[in-house]
């Protein structure tokens, strides 16, 4: 296969991030939360910059697989859909995501900014897993996020669809 066949969205040769965000500014953004849990910088609205940091920040925290960590990126009354799932409330969210993860093993995920306007989101996003028999799954999607003035988001529709791989033909590690 040559390269333009298996490239990507992410291909594009553009910075997926801006250098200013680092690769520890997840860390430096879960340090403020400890201080003030009740609000997750950057806060809206946003900029091209603050958009990229908080996309990046949240990529980051679902490669943790760590539902109770990624939970508290959500408002206590948050709404949801994922697929044909809906969810309201944190406490739903975290069942949802150790119910995700105990299911989609070896999950690597990346996301993209597709849009923003003061407080919403637009994110296009794909990740890989494999199941318990094995089989490899890229899964490509859109998420429309809003966020509340705190920083913590308030809601998110995800629309997902799922293409069966081989091992060979990942792309995400």
């Amino acid at each position: 296969m040559n390269e333009a066949a298996n490239s990507t969205p992410f291909d594009d040769g553009k910075p997926f991030v801006i250098e200013a965000c680092g690769d520890t500014m997840w860390d430096e953004v879960l340090a403020q939360s400890a201080d003030n849990p009740s609000e997750r910088p950057p806060l809206p609205p946003f900029t091209l910059e603050t958009a990229r940091q908080k996309v990046q920040a949240a990529e980051d925290a679902w490669n943790t697989r760590d539902p109770e960590r990624v939970a508290l990126a959500y408002t206590p009354d948050t709404e949801w859909r994922n697929r044909t799932e809906f969810l309201r409330g944190r406490d739903q969210v975290q069942a949802f995501l150790t119910r995700k993860w105990a299911t989609e093993l070896e999950y690597r995920l990346k996301k993209e900014l597709w849009g923003f306007r003061e407080n919403r989101m637009a994110v296009y996003f794909q990740y890989e897993w494999h199941n318990i028999e094995g089989q490899w799954f890229r899964s490509y999607g859109n998420e429309l996020w809003e966020f509340a003035p705190n920083g913590l988001m308030h809601k998110r529709f995800a629309s997902i669809n799922d293409l069966p791989i081989t091992e060979l033909e990942r792309t995400l590690r």
